[in-house]
């Protein structure tokens, strides 16, 4: 499955083709993360906060395609992706282990997936460098076999979105 989750609304056709879901997190309700591993201890796999992210995570999980699409906030997500990624919490369980001398999390039936991530904003050359170093680390934990890093304006975010969805079909 592919899977695109965006910050903000798109007017894509993209969404619309075969095995292709595209999830506007602007028009949900995600609560914060409360730190409570409620998802590790209490009910593994799910977690506590019943809201619109127990919707989204599993999808994340299962897809082996995936886009982020995000505005660049200080070298890292805007608030409703950095929530969202927050609130998949449950697709890791709290063991950990070594990836290239680093502990990560083991993922909990997380497909291996091809990642795209898209930055997109009036984003400086240090928040540049910042945000692919957070990439680098989170695609560890994330199971992403491959990824790309893409900085884009908000005004030409849709072409370059629509160009990736259709570089996955070839």
């Amino acid at each position: 499955m592919r899977l695109i989750v965006s910050d903000r609304p798109l007017n894509l056709d993209v969404c619309k083709l075969a095995h292709t879901e595209c999830i506007d997190l602007s028009k949900l309700k995600i609560a914060n993360c409360i730190g409570c591993f409620g998802c590790w201890v209490k009910t593994p796999g799910r977690c506590v906060i019943r809201d619109d992210a127990v919707q989204v995570y599993p999808r994340i999980a299962e897809s082996n395609q995936v886009m982020y699409i995000s505005k660049v906030k200080y070298g890292s997500y805007d608030s409703p992706m950095k929530t969202m990624l927050e609130r998949s919490l449950p697709i890791q369980q709290a063991f950990i282990r070594l990836v290239d001398g680093e502990t990560h999390h083991i993922q909990r039936n997380v497909t291996s997936k091809q990642a795209v991530i898209i930055g997109y904003g009036d984003i400086s050359d240090e928040e540049k460098a910042v945000f692919c170093q957070l990439i680098a680390r989170n695609a560890k934990n994330m199971q992403f076999e491959n990824y790309r890093v893409i900085f884009t304006t908000e005004d030409a975010l849709e072409e370059a979105v629509q160009n990736e969805v259709l570089a996955w079909g070839k």
